[in-house]
């Protein structure tokens, strides 16, 4: 698990328990059980979320109390590309000399 701010490899809780609504970061004191570190964040879903029955957290930066987060395993600054964007990489990917 990464802090979803700073990028700081969290390996006390990596596999090891549950992400507490308390945690936070050792480096940069941001917290952890927020939507920015979930998994199922996704800016291009509704409520940012791709979890359709988690309810709508107005600060996606703060913690919560989400019953369906899911640390992601992603570091700061690198999110998971849609398919869209994937096939638009590919395309673009053709045409580069």
């Amino acid at each position: 698990m990464y802090c979803w701010k700073c990028g700081t490899e969290i390996a006390e809780i990596s596999g090891v328990r549950k992400v507490l609504r308390t945690d936070t970061c050792s480096k940069c004191d941001s917290d952890l059980h927020a939507c920015k570190n979930c998994q199922f964040h996704d800016r291009q879903y509704h409520n940012e979320c791709r979890e359709n029955q988690a309810e709508w957290v107005s600060d996606k930066e703060r913690a919560n109390y989400c019953d369906y987060f899911t640390p992601s395993a992603r570091a700061a600054g690198t999110t998971a590309k849609s398919p869209t964007d994937q096939v638009k990489s590919a395309f673009d990917g053709l045409f580069k000399d």
